[in-house]
Parts: C-alpha cells; structure tokens; sequence
C-alpha cells in the first residue's frame, strides 16, 4: 500500500513577513523590559567637594524592581535626582553641607507681618491661636498691651508649642528696642531688650539749592536734624523768607551707631549758616550748673527773648501794612501783623517765654491767643484750627513750646496764622523788629567754653577743605 505525504500548507508570503515582524517587536521588548531577575546598572555621582575637580560618574550594581522603570521615565533626570539625594545622606559628607541641606523652618514658629487692617486679634487667628490666649496675654500685665499698638510692616514672631499652643512672642521694635512674652507656670512674662548704641561725631555740609530741607536731606541729614538745625539760627535767620539759594550750612552732629548701622541722630555739637553771605555760627555748651544752650563761636548767645517766625517754613502770604485792602470785608483796613500760610494743622509756637492773657475766641481773628512777654512786649496769633494741651488763659508758656495750630477761623479765607508784635501796646512790624539779645556765657564760664569751641570749628574748617578738595578732583 502505497502511503501519500501530504504536503505542507502554503502561506501568503504577506502572512510570513507579518509574522516576521511581530517576532521582531517581541524580541526587542524584551531587551528594553527587562524581567524581575535581569540586573540593572544604577549610576551615582560622586559629590567630593574637596577634590576640586570634575564631578567623577561611577557605576554601580543594584537591584531593583523592574516596575521602578516606568516611574523612572517620567523624568529623564530622575536616576542623577536619586543618587544625589543617597549620596547627601551618607556618612562621608561634610558637615557643611549636611547643614546647608538640613531644613530650616520650625513648623512650630511662624513670623507674620502686619499688614494694613491688621489688629492682634486677627494676627492671633491668622497662627491658630484663640481668643482666650489673647485675652491671656494683654492682661498678663501692663507693659503686654505694648503688643496691640501695631505698624504696618512691623513683624511678630510666634513660637508654639507642639500641640498648638503660644510658648512665647517677640517683636522688634526698632533697631534699638525689642519687646517678647514667654509662657511660665503663672502665665506670660513681659521682657523689653534695649541695645545702648555707640555715640560718635559726625560731619555734613550742604548749599541750597531750592530748600534748606532737600538740601539737608541730599546732605544725608535726618527731618529731625534739619528742624534742630533751623530753631538754633531762628533767633537770626527768618527761614520762611530770608533763604536764598547758594546759602550754606555745616555741621557737626552726634550719629548713634549699633551693629555697625546707623539708628539714629542725637544733638547738634556746632554747626555754621551762611545767609545772604553773611556767616552764623552755634556751639552747644552745657556749664558748671548743667544747663544747656547754644552760643557763638565767641560766646554771644544764640538765644534771643524772641524767636523770628512762629511757624516753621511757612510762607508769608501778607505783610505789615497801614493800607492793605481787607481780603473778605473788600474795604482799606491796617493790616498790623503778619499772615503765615501753610497746610491746616500746622505748628504754631509762642515767640517767647510768657503769661497767656488770652486763649480763646476773638471776634474776626478766630480762636487767638494772646501772650503777654514781661511788661514792654505782647504778641498774637489768630485763626488756629484749635489750641495745644494745657494753653489757657492765665497759663505760662515758653519760648518755642506749640501752642496751637493753623487753622481758617474768623475772618479768613485760607488756612495761616496772623501774627501782631506789639511794643509798649504799639504794633510794630514783626520782621523788621530788633530782637533783645539774651546773655551771653558767663565770664567764669569763658575760657572752658573755647576749650570746647576752638576745636570745633577748627574740625569744621578741616572736613570742608578736605571735602572742596575730592570734589576738584
């Protein structure tokens, strides 16, 4: 019997080479996922700080799970990330850099700034803290309710304990003074650190270009300086009209220093104005009894029974005058004082030591008050938005104390001062008055008071030379 071989079956050829491919793709999978078994290479970086040199790639064996592949694709990076995050971890780092990579913020202490609207109550809450805490610390004693009294930008550090609860609370103050609270077993205790800053000499000049306080400030001169300044040369320079440009001043001054920083000014040690090219100079000299004052360079006194202006950089707006034109009545009325114009609010100073004969309301001049300057001088001021604490009549004030303040009452159409000078109860023009001198230093007192002048102003001819000689350069 004869056996027939059946013959093979024939495939398409399209058929053998899909065939072909798909053994390609399954063969190349496997290659590029590789099974649980299959190790891997893992690169490391090694971080040698001290060797100076290029980062060295060093390979090393590990296994891992092939699933860590997939998450490892979502960052290219992701195998340098984690080597360098175990590198930083092990015991052959410097200590430097495990510092530099230990985190720094204590989830228990969190700073807040005061923003506009801020109150501690709101700040409390904005930190968890309870209203009962805070009613805990404002009555733990007097000097607490400090805390309340808040600035915009001011910032109080908060330390909390573990379960949320105020362990303690410091703020700063400024760069001299700090304040903080601390959780004890009978509640808050109050603290306010103080830092005593260096006091040293300093030198500034300045020459007017427009005014006396944008040149003081380019001068590098505090407001505080700058009105300082201005009431030692009041008695002598009216700086509401007397200022010119060109005028020049210098000083010596005392500059508080901590930490290395400037916090602040103290007093004018010696300064010198010039005006119209005349030349002012002031020392401040404190005698044998402790009483301070301000003197010339030769020891006339800069103190006068009265001061020029009671208002300070005020522009004057109507001068003394028999036949001005009243501004509201529109009839020819004596003018006898001087009008002051400037903002509402505005300071206004007794021109000198006195008794009040009057502080109240006066017909067309407003709210007025009157000073009464020994027997010979009387001076008035009308128009105040209202009067200072403690001005009344019968009241004493002296020279350069705040009285009162710009106003528009009575008769008036804008906010100034009218200021009368009366002599022997004549009106006489303010700024053409000849001011009675005070005295000068005392002749026991002469030759102690140069000891401290000479060298003054000696300092000040020295600092402007050596200061007219960079800018030639």
């Amino acid at each position: 019997m004869t056996s027939t071989r059946k013959a093979p079956p024939l495939y398409p050829k399209s058929h053998i080479l899909a065939a072909s491919g798909v053994a390609a793709m399954l063969s190349l999978a496997l290659l590029v996922f590789p099974s649980r078994e299959v190790e891997a290479k893992r690169t490391y970086l090694n971080l040698d700080l001290d060797s100076g040199s290029e980062l060295v790639v060093q390979e090393k064996d590990d296994l891992r799970p092939a699933g860590r592949l997939a998450a490892d694709n979502a960052s290219p990076f992701a195998e340098i990330e984690g080597a360098a995050e175990q590198v930083v971890t092990t015991e052959e780092q410097s200590p430097e850099l495990a510092e530099q990579t230990t985190p720094a913020t204590d989830p228990l202490q969190k700073t807040i700034s005061v923003a506009n609207g801020d109150t501690l109550s709101t700040l409390f809450a904005k930190v968890g803290l309870s209203a009962t805490t805070l009613h805990a610390v404002l009555n733990s004693s007097k000097e607490a309710k400090q805390f309340s009294r808040l600035k915009v930008g001011q910032k109080l550090e908060f330390q909390l304990t573990p379960d949320g609860e105020l362990e303690s609370l410091h703020s700063k103050l400024s760069d001299l003074e700090s304040i903080s609270l601390a959780k004890t077993d009978k509640g808050f205790a109050f603290k306010r650190d103080l830092i005593k800053p260096e006091v040293r000499s300093a030198y500034a000049h300045g020459v007017i270009k427009s005014s006396l306080f944008l040149s003081a400030k380019r001068a590098g001169l505090s407001h505080g300086l700058t009105m300082d300044l201005a009431n030692i040369f009041g008695y002598d320079i009216d700086f509401a009209m007397d200022i010119r440009e060109g005028d020049a001043f210098e000083l010596i001054y005392e500059e508080k220093v901590a930490n290395g920083k400037t916090v602040g000014s103290g007093e004018i040690l010696s300064a010198r104005f010039t005006n119209r090219g005349k030349t002012f100079t002031a020392v401040r000299y404190t005698d044998k009894q402790g009483n301070t004052s301000y003197y010339s360079a030769d020891g006339t006194s800069m103190r006068k029974a009265f001061i020029r202006t009671p208002v300070d950089f005020a522009r004057i707006s109507s001068r003394f005058s028999n036949g001005r034109r009243h501004p509201i009545l529109n009839k020819i009325r004596a003018h006898k004082g001087v009008d002051y114009a400037a903002p509402r609010g505005t300071p206004i100073k007794a021109a000198g030591d006195g008794k009040i004969a009057l502080a109240g309301r006066k017909g067309g001049y407003g709210n007025t008050v009157v000073i009464q300057h020994g027997s010979r001088y009387r001076t008035l001021y009308a128009h105040m938005q209202g009067f200072a604490k403690g001005i009344r009549t019968g009241g004493s004030v002296k020279q350069g104390q705040i009285i009162g303040y710009i106003g528009t009452t009575g008769l008036s159409t804008g906010p100034h001062l009218h200021y009368e000078f009366q002599v022997n109860g004549t009106h006489v023009d303010p700024l053409s008055q000849k001011l009675p001198m005070a005295d000068p230093i005392a002749r026991n007192e002469k030759q102690r008071f140069l000891q401290l002048s000479k060298p003054l102003m000696a300092r000040m001819d020295k600092e402007r030379s050596t200061l007219l000689a960079l800018n030639k350069r």
